[in-house]
């Protein structure tokens, strides 16, 4: 049976955490690792509770969270097979984690996207600006790499030894379309699955504000760019 561990980026997430642990169907993976990121709230403490590994990262951004669980996995023993990458507002379904991972499974691909865009996102879980963002930056991929994306996804999963070739090092905002970028450089195969989305529980760091979406917009097209 293949090795599956789970990474989900928080911060401040008291409020969701522990809705997302509990969704995680506990037969399909070896471990959740939480990176609370610098969180002010009880992130660390539910997280702890609902029996994940927690680790800490104090520099404040999704690919530094990101890293950070990495790290942890990197010294587990055995290696895992495939890693899922999963936000921690509740705004994805974990319960689709299978669909997820069957087309690595079973038909040999590389990098699976949960696709927002061919799935049911519930009214209101994404802004116009996410939607465009997303279309523009899938349509830049398809024109400058050749590699047919609809979303941006968070909700994602990819062979571990894949996820090392990429060498990912973005800190922040640009994490999600560095690896999407970076797979099709190096010729992955990559495919899409439809999930469900909801409006997530609390503001989104992101979204959330006018600064965070033109700050997330920018780095998003500078990576798609400066990686050709």
């Amino acid at each position: 049976m293949a090795i599956t561990d789970v990474i989900i980026p928080a911060f401040n997430e008291e409020k969701s955490i522990g809705l997302v642990l509990k969704e995680i169907p506990q037969d399909k993976v070896r471990q959740v690792v939480v990176c609370n990121n610098h969180s002010t709230d009880r992130t660390r403490e539910v997280a702890l509770a609902h029996g994940a590994m927690v680790v800490d990262e104090m520099n404040k951004g999704y690919g530094y969270a990101c890293l950070r669980a990495m790290e942890h996995i990197r010294h587990s023993r055995p290696e895992p097979d495939l890693i899922v990458f999963l936000d921690g507002d509740h705004s994805d379904y974990p319960e689709q984690l299978p669909e997820l991972t069957a087309p690595i499974l079973h038909d040999g691909y590389d990098l699976v996207i949960g696709s927002r865009a061919l799935g049911h996102p519930e009214k209101g879980s994404m802004t116009l600006p996410q939607r465009f963002g997303n279309w523009l930056a899938t349509h830049m991929i398809r024109w400058l790499y050749g590699y047919r994306f609809t979303d941006l996804g968070p909700f994602r999963a990819i062979r571990y030894k894949k996820l090392l070739e990429l060498n990912m090092c973005d800190k922040t905002y640009g994490w999600t379309v560095e690896m999407q970028v970076k797979a099709a450089k190096l010729g992955f195969r990559c495919t899409e699955v439809p999930v469900k989305y909801r409006r997530r529980i609390g503001v989104s760091k992101v979204s959330g504000t006018i600064k965070g979406t033109i700050l997330a917009g920018f780095k998003i097209i500078w990576t798609i760019l400066k990686l050709l």
